[in-house]
């Protein structure tokens, strides 16, 4: 029997690419450690109906439906830029709109709002109703702290003299990278680079200039994987809260046995930390001419390999290649894995991916070095910091797949000399830092009691 609820928090996704699933991550961690507390979930119909398929198993969420903005008849070419824009323009509306909805549903006034750090707007309305205002990072604090200081960069570049461009490399430009240099076009767009007015790129701004007013902002990291930025963003932040890696949830959890396409026994079949793991997400893909020297650069090494693509991009494969491949036994393609369980099998020694802060979250828990083909928002900086930062890594050269260039990176990282070694050794002791921070009594799992008892001891 359901507890009399004592507290009701209002939760609000960005409903786009990986947003929307990790903020309900987080907000089932919060209802299972509080159960008197009501989390009411805003999020696009769309989104929803993706998300809480079936029942969800938490009696003290409720989804709500907002506006997507887009127009009746509109027809979604795939662009999520372009939907965001819509989205963005009755964002704020909608949220007043399903607080009033929610409150009159629950019962009860709203003690807290848990939204997407996107959604700026959130703040004035916590702060009318004068309630705490947790905001919520999706990504990393590298990229973090390059929005953040959007305005303390573009002061730096001004005082160049003369144009700089993308390739230019500046020491002590944001603080936290003091002593590394960083090429300028591997700041998120909407920073220096791209258009600066656009829905998206003003929506960064506003957050860059809100996000201290927060009574909380906390990201999908742990402090130990950037400590220098952590210190930093703590003494601008009122509270700063590393709650993460949210993929070591499930480690709590049984393992899933879903295996459809056989993944995990065609793996068992390989020599230790020899296949290279292809993965781009579902929002990236590289153009038809990489692929093909992607699967090029692998029949001409005969580098084992497990690639999960969709239907869609494979007929852009070469003819012959996954005939080829099969019957020889050193390549297997599938239209989806079990992520989390082919990273962690024994023998996967490279991942080859876009440099989402998840895929590297979940490399890193896995111990598995990075070959990163980044595309666009933070893809470039994590990438950079996978490579130059951090050596658990490369970035492909000239930042698209060649022939070579795939060869080259694939022969770095899976090669038996020093370098293989180099990597290894370097992303084990990253994974045994993120497993320690999740662990009870764990960095991570503090700042998590530190939220909750925040969350628990709101009120209106």
């Amino acid at each position: 029997m359901a507890m009399a609820p004592e507290r009701h928090v209002a939760v609000y996704a960005f409903p786009f690419t990986s947003h929307p699933s990790l903020i309900l991550n987080l907000t089932r961690r919060l209802a299972s450690a509080s159960p008197t507390v009501v989390f009411s979930f805003f999020n696009t119909a769309k989104s929803n109906q993706t998300l809480f398929q079936g029942h969800d198993r938490f009696h003290n969420i409720r989804p709500y439906h907002v506006s997507d903005g887009c127009p009746e008849d509109y027809v979604s070419r795939g662009n999520v830029q372009e939907e965001a824009n819509m989205f963005l323009a009755v964002a704020e509306d909608e949220l007043r709109r399903c607080i009033k909805v929610a409150e009159a549903g629950v019962g009860l006034k709203i003690s807290c709002m848990v939204v997407d750090a996107f959604l700026w707007f959130a703040g004035d309305v916590a702060d009318e109703m004068n309630v705490p205002w947790v905001a919520l990072w999706a990504a990393g604090a590298c990229s973090l702290t390059a929005h953040f200081h959007t305005d303390l960069i573009r002061k730096k570049i001004a005082e160049f003299k003369g144009e700089v461009g993308p390739e230019e490399e500046i020491v002590d430009l944001i603080p936290g990278f003091s002593t590394v240099l960083l090429p300028l076009g591997d700041l998120p767009s909407g920073i220096i680079f791209g258009d600066l007015e656009s829905p998206f790129s003003t929506m960064l701004h506003k957050m860059a200039r809100t996000l201290n007013k927060a009574t909380v902002v906390t990201l999908n990291s742990f402090k130990e994987l950037d400590p220098d930025v952590t210190q930093d963003l703590s003494s601008k932040f009122k509270k700063f809260l590393n709650i993460g890696p949210f993929n070591l949830v499930s480690k709590q959890k049984p393992p899933s046995q879903v295996d459809e396409f056989s993944c995990i026994s065609w793996l068992e079949s390989q020599e230790p930390r020899s296949v290279a793991y292809f993965s781009f997400g579902t929002v990236c893909m590289p153009p038809p001419h990489e692929l093909v020297a992607i699967a090029e650069a692998l029949e001409e090494t005969k580098t084992p390999f497990f690639w999960s693509i969709n239907d869609d991009s494979k007929k852009h494969l070469p003819e012959g290649f996954l005939e080829r491949t099969s019957a020889s036994g050193s390549g297997k393609v599938v239209p989806w894995a079990p992520q989390v369980r082919v990273l962690e099998h024994f023998a996967v020694g490279v991942y080859v991916m876009h440099g989402g802060w998840n895929s590297v979250l979940e490399s890193i828990g896995a111990g598995v070095p990075m070959i990163c083909r980044p595309f666009f928002a933070d893809n470039l900086l994590n990438s950079w910091m996978v490579e130059i930062v951090w050596g658990i890594g490369v970035r492909i050269q000239g930042g698209s797949f060649t022939k070579h260039g795939t060869r080259c990176a694939m022969e770095q990282v899976l090669s038996l000399d020093g370098s293989r070694k180099r990597f290894k050794e370097r992303i084990e002791a990253l994974k045994e830092l993120a497993h320690k921070a999740f662990e009870p009594n764990g960095s991570s799992d503090q700042d998590f009691k530190t939220l909750v008892d925040l969350i628990i001891g709101a009120t209106t």
